[in-house]
């Protein structure tokens, strides 16, 4: 190999590995923003919302970027997916249960907060 060939190899892997970076970066923020969201609805402590987010991942057998991406829509969509909903739910109650926190949204508000959206149909 050449060494121009050598240097267009190693240009090629770093911008891959450049672009992996960006994408990581990029998660790493959806996710940090997922976990604000999970606190303002339980309580919790930030660990016990990243174990909230893993949880809902195993769960549902969804990449965690994929649910703290659908956490973080929520609102301007007015629901999650039928599979992270319910996931949801349940992992923030056992872990509440767990740790003893208390939601800081009145019962009524946060369950307002769980409706699906409605279905877009055409007028």
């Amino acid at each position: 190999m050449t060494q121009d060939e050598e240097l267009v190899e190693k240009i090629e892997e770093l911008q891959e590995e450049n672009a992996q970076l960006r994408q990581a970066l990029v998660s790493h923020a959806v996710v940090d923003q997922a976990i604000g969201v999970v606190l303002a609805l339980s309580g919790l402590r930030p660990d016990q919302g990243w174990e909230v987010l893993k949880t809902v991942s195993q769960r549902t057998n969804t990449k965690l970027r994929d649910v703290a991406q659908h956490i973080v829509r929520w609102p301007d969509l007015g629901g999650l997916p039928a599979e992270i909903e319910p996931a949801l739910r349940i992992a923030l109650t056992e872990a509440q249960a767990a740790h003893g926190s208390r939601s800081l949204i009145r019962q009524e508000q946060r369950c307002r907060g769980f409706r699906r959206a409605p279905s877009a149909k055409s007028e």
